[in-house]
């Protein structure tokens, strides 16, 4: 496996693990080139954070939801900094804990709670489906979420008569280093970028979305149809590419491990033909 990347450059749009994925690739032979595409900003404790958990608090939870384990985690370390991190537990431990995958429901079960059900493919659209598999008429759903709002995982939630309770513990920017992501995009313009792979939507999003804001947008986009490999390490975050109406690959599971195999494995076949 080692050097199996060898002459090829890959593009790390990521930001919290941007180090641990392209150590993977440079490992692999690859050249990498960073370009976080977004930034990750907790929510200010005594704003929108704290108001969603006096919203919580102020009704019984039929289920609660962990989309992801750095989210809930910051949520409850938050309510613990503000003093109502133990009446958020007590009140949390009356409901159905769902969390999607591995990494929630270590979060969950951090915090001393016991979750009841763990999504295996660790997508949204299956704990989605697992919850609408029950008669949620009337009943109330807190949903922990993080960047991404999960408009339509909501609507589907409220269609079916459930009162749903969203709980924002951060929000994305434009990245840090804003300048580093137009290196990335020019690389790309100019040919010499052979893949990308993405982890989160949001990042996915902002890259788009700073191509146009720049100017380069069309060009950007049939750059990256004609010359990229896209990958994305599920649904989720494919959801931005497809929209574009860009082709793109995902793995057999939704671990960044697996992602980079899949650049691993394809690339060279793509050199090939």
């Amino acid at each position: 496996m080692q050097g199996v990347l060898s002459g090829f450059t890959v593009g790390v749009t990521a930001e919290r693990k941007a180090a641990e994925i392209g150590s993977l690739f440079s490992r692999r032979g690859a050249r990498v080139l960073f370009g976080a595409a977004m930034h990750t900003v907790p929510l200010p404790e005594d704003g929108e954070l704290a108001a969603a958990t006096e919203e919580v608090l102020a009704a019984p939870v039929d289920y609660a939801v962990a989309v992801t384990g750095v989210g809930f985690r910051g949520w409850i370390e938050a309510a613990q900094h503000t003093g109502i991190g133990d009446r958020l537990l007590a009140h949390l431990r009356s409901a159905e804990v769902l969390a999607r995958g591995a990494k929630a429901r270590g979060a969950v079960r951090g915090a001393g709670l016991v979750e009841s059900w763990t999504s295996p493919s660790e997508e949204s659209a299956e704990v989605l489906e697992h919850l609408l598999a029950r008669d949620l008429a009337g009943k109330r759903v807190v949903l922990q979420v993080h960047g991404d709002p999960m408009l339509r995982f909501r609507e589907a939630l409220r269609a079916a008569g459930a009162e749903v309770v969203p709980v924002t513990v951060y929000r994305w920017t434009d990245p840090v280093d804003l300048p580093a992501l137009d290196r990335l995009i020019d690389a790309v313009l100019r040919g010499e970028v052979d893949a990308l792979p993405f982890t989160s939507a949001p990042a996915a999003t902002n890259l788009l979305a700073r191509a146009d804001r720049t100017g380069h947008g069309e060009e950007f986009r049939e750059a990256l149809r004609d010359k990229v490999f896209i990958a994305c390490v599920g649904p989720v975050t494919a959801a931005p590419i497809d929209a574009a109406g860009l082709s793109y690959a995902m793995p057999d599971r939704a671990r960044t491990a697996s992602l980079v195999r899949l650049v691993a494995d394809e690339l060279p076949k793509r050199a090939a033909r």
